[in-house]
């Protein structure tokens, strides 16, 4: 069998599963003005917030759909706009994707090469466990974003 094959083969044979879109995380250098898109001209519904020191963040959640198919709307903007993280730069922040076990998908991930940005799992703005999958790659893992940040974020058992 050819080592593609066998990559192949062994991808389908993966412990967890990705369930759908999570969030969009859309960042600026002053989110009002997004919210006058997303909640005044879109009408999405702002859910909750979250801001941390520590993340240079300060976010309003708006939610985009219902019920477990609704798809959070992260607008950002940073806290202190000359440090890092700096959550407006890209615009596009990052994407979120549901996973049924996150603990095995990284394990797995990490196995194939895939590269994790530091602080491993931990709870996510919205109380869900995530991670992040690095923007770029490094010579030990060579499989990143490509550019993107990517959140996993462990769904809730109603999800699974």
């Amino acid at each position: 069998m050819t080592e593609y094959r066998m990559r192949k083969k062994k991808i389908l044979m993966r412990s967890y599963r990705i369930l759908g879109l999570q969030q969009i995380a859309i960042g600026g250098p002053d989110k009002n003005v997004l919210k006058k898109l997303w909640g005044d001209i879109f009408g999405l519904q702002q859910t909750g917030t979250y801001r941390s020191e520590k993340e240079n963040v300060d976010e309003d959640i708006y939610s985009l759909g219902k019920d477990l198919s609704a798809v959070e709307v992260d607008l950002m903007q940073p806290i202190d706009s000359e440090k890092s993280p700096k959550v407006h730069i890209p615009p596009l922040n990052h994407i979120g994707l549901w996973v049924d076990n996150l603990e095995n998908a990284v394990k797995e991930m990490t196995q194939a090469g895939v590269r994790f940005a530091p602080g491993g799992i931990r709870k996510g703005a919205a109380g869900y466990n995530v991670i992040f999958i690095h923007p770029k790659g490094s010579t030990e893992f060579p499989l990143s974003g490509e550019g993107v940040l990517i959140e996993l974020v462990q769904a809730p058992p109603e999800m699974i």
